[in-house]
């Protein structure tokens, strides 16, 4: 028998060993494939489970047995599987656990995504099964094509159901949750927009265009063509949770463990950064002891010194200077063009070094620059017609000289709302300019990129022979946006609307802000310079105003009796 079975023959003692030693690691394999500690024996026995049935009912892929080679997953399933038995008593990991341990923050975020993987397992309980659990969750964090993430989160934010189509309601929480998180990792704590829901309606009503339902796949696309890096952050946020939550989640074994120490140590930091790429920039406020655009609502009709009525409706001239009030670009709006512009508009500045190397706050620095490594990029306003006068004169004197990229925001009747990117200085020329950053935008009342293409940007006040004004479009024989040279009226698509207001926002760093303010005050003290002119007898005989005076008939122009 010992000879047959080393020949390999096809005799009833070759096989009869052979065939229960196969069936023994089956069986071995398939009571300890939760644990994932015992790997397959053999390819036969994959195809014999393989014919048999190839998941649990928990949602465990039995095909794929093997040894997780990502020990954050495991450990984390092996902690969440613990809190479920404790509290629910069931061997696994439900979604209200999932939710509240790895994200505390955001609980529905984390519903979501438990209900995604537990939608891609296939299974048929309402928890997932250790094996289940680990399977899924590095499925998808090996996820590394943005359009398969883009899509991933999309149908995560759906139904779930077997037609698979998104609703409006779907696209508007699967945005709303990316401002959630973005929004919630600046220094200043959470920030909030009252105008947030117009953003995202209009958003939601571009892509749908009226339609009930479309595939997440005409979603997806439509997301990359308009606002492609409004979404990445999630999945960011998503994978470092994933990969991190076992240490901040405390556990009563863990007490003695090294373990609980960098748990604490990432509760006391505040997980502040997550990963995350602080796109959104900060608006710089307005001087507070500057211009005002008027008083308040109680400020409106009567005066600010007649306080208005609580409860008392307002009128329809008191609704139009409100609207007129609003400011442009809100922090939703300024959150969606970071999403959509290219990413030199909202490039994180690197964090400064300190000037002096013995300061008491290097500690908190260093740790600072460890943490986030960047902050956030600020935009200031170069212009605001409302507070610096409208015309071009106005416009020019504000906004030539920045060496930056900036934003050219038309606000203009029937509540339409139009933004000019320019990447670079904006100049007076005949010829078309900008780099491969220049953009024209809708943002109200629905969002969209018009269009996305170098050398679309013209501007010009005084050049004769050719067009005057502000234009944007690569075609110059058909221009997307055209203002006219007094900059009181904008064409778009061959209908002339009133323009109410305009705002340039400057979206590059410090110093070209300062290169020019320097510049403007360099040109107000060589204008004081020429107002005062000494000159010598000599320079007098040959000046032109000597021959300009005499023409007139002033010979004894330095008599004052004459």
């Amino acid at each position: 028998m010992g000879n047959t079975h080393s020949s390999g023959g096809k005799g009833s003692g070759s096989n009869s060993p052979s065939k229960s030693k196969t069936g023994g690691a089956g069986e071995q394999k398939q009571s300890n494939g939760g644990h994932g500690g015992v790997t397959m024996a053999s390819g036969g026995a994959a195809a014999a489970v393989a014919r048999g049935m190839t998941r649990t009912a928990s949602g465990a892929d039995i095909q794929d047995r093997s040894q997780t080679q990502f020990q954050p997953v495991d450990k984390l399933g092996r902690i969440l599987a613990k809190k479920c038995e404790e509290q629910h008593g069931i061997s696994g990991v439900t979604g209200d656990v999932f939710a509240r341990y790895v994200f505390p923050k955001y609980p529905d975020l984390g519903l979501k995504l438990f209900r995604y993987l537990r939608f891609l397992s296939h299974a048929k309980t309402e928890h997932l099964g250790l094996v289940a659990f680990r399977q899924q969750c590095e499925k998808f964090l090996a996820l590394l094509d943005d359009s398969v993430i883009l899509e991933s989160y999309v149908r995560m934010f759906g139904d779930l159901n077997e037609g698979e189509l998104i609703k409006p309601e779907n696209l508007k929480n699967l945005l709303r949750t990316c401002y959630n998180l973005a929004m919630a990792h600046y220094s200043d704590g959470p920030q909030t927009c009252r105008l947030l829901n117009r953003t995202l309606d209009s958003v939601v009503q571009s892509c749908f265009f009226s339609k009930e339902s479309l595939s997440p796949g005409y979603i997806c696309r439509w997301l990359e063509n308009n606002v492609p890096r409004l979404v990445p952050p999630i999945h960011k946020y998503c994978v470092h949770a994933l990969s991190t939550s076992h240490r901040t989640i405390i556990d009563s074994s863990m007490v003695s463990n090294s373990e609980t120490v960098v748990s604490i140590s990432a509760i006391n930091a505040g997980e502040a950064s997550y990963g995350l790429e602080l796109q959104t920039p900060i608006l710089e406020k307005t001087n507070p002891f500057g211009k005002e655009l008027g008083g308040g609502i109680g400020a409106i009709g009567a005066g600010a010194s007649m306080p208005r009525e609580p409860g008392k409706p307002l009128t329809d001239e008191e609704r139009e200077r409100l609207k007129n009030q609003q400011p442009l670009l809100p922090l939703s709006e300024a959150w969606l063009l970071a999403g959509s512009l290219p990413p030199l508009y909202s490039k994180p500045q690197s964090v400064p070094a300190p000037i002096n190397p013995n300061s008491a706050n290097l500690t908190s620095h260093i740790f600072l620059a460890k943490l986030l490594s960047l902050v956030p990029s600020h935009w200031t306003s170069l212009y605001d017609s409302r507070l610096d006068g409208s015309g071009t004169n106005r416009f020019l004197h504000h906004v030539l000289g920045y060496r930056g990229p900036n934003l050219v925001l038309f606000r203009c009747e029937d509540d339409l709302l139009f933004c000019v990117a320019n990447p670079n200085e904006w100049r007076e020329t005949h010829l078309y300019i900008g780099d491969e950053g220049s953009c024209c935008l809708q943002l109200l009342p629905k969002f969209q990129m018009l269009e996305k293409k170098p050398k679309s940007l013209y501007l010009n006040t005084h050049i004769r022979g050719y067009p005057k004004g502000l234009r944007a479009g690569s075609d110059p024989r058909k221009p997307i946006l055209i203002v006219d040279e007094h900059f009181e009226r904008l064409e778009y698509r061959s209908l002339q609307h009133k323009i109410l207001s305009i705002e340039v926002w400057g979206c590059g760093n410090q110093q070209q802000r300062d290169v020019q303010l320097d510049i403007k005050k360099w040109q107000v003290k060589e204008a004081e310079r020429q107002r005062t002119v000494k000159m010598t007898a000599a320079d007098w005989m040959d000046h032109p105003d000597r021959y300009l005076l005499e023409l007139g008939g002033r010979q004894n122009y330095n008599n004052s009796s004459t």
